[in-house]
């Protein structure tokens, strides 16, 4: 669950200002390999991942947006996870060196599927 939530939160932020960033692809790949728990999981896989809930994204962001939001939902039973998948969002975000209202609002969006408060991640 974790996986499949991280990955669709690193395609919300990527794709949140319209325009994905080769920064934010690059901070992905670094994420999937350097992340713990990622680390665990195939890397091409989790990259498919990644280039699908992108390509719902692009294609129609809204209904993208319901899609990829019902994949982070997946986190919700684990608070822990789900926090980690919140902090993804905000690494990714920043991976521009400019993390934008956009970006903000899609993980302050995002912490309300997953049941956290935002302010807890200063959002």
């Amino acid at each position: 669950m974790f996986r499949d939530a991280s990955m669709a939160m690193c395609a919300l932020v990527a794709a949140a200002d319209g325009k994905i960033d080769p920064s934010e692809r690059q901070r992905v790949a670094q994420l999937i390999a350097s992340n713990e728990v990622l680390q665990n999981f195939d890397a091409t896989d989790l990259q498919r991942r990644f280039d699908e809930n992108l390509n719902k994204l692009t294609t129609d962001f809204d209904f993208g947006k319901v899609s990829v939001l019902q994949e982070i939902a997946k986190a919700k039973k684990k608070p822990a996870e789900a926090r980690a998948v919140i902090q993804i969002g905000i690494v990714i975000g920043g991976a521009d060196g400019d993390f934008d209202k956009t970006e903000q609002a899609v993980v302050r969006e995002a912490c309300f599927t997953l049941d956290l408060p935002p302010h807890e991640f200063d959002l």
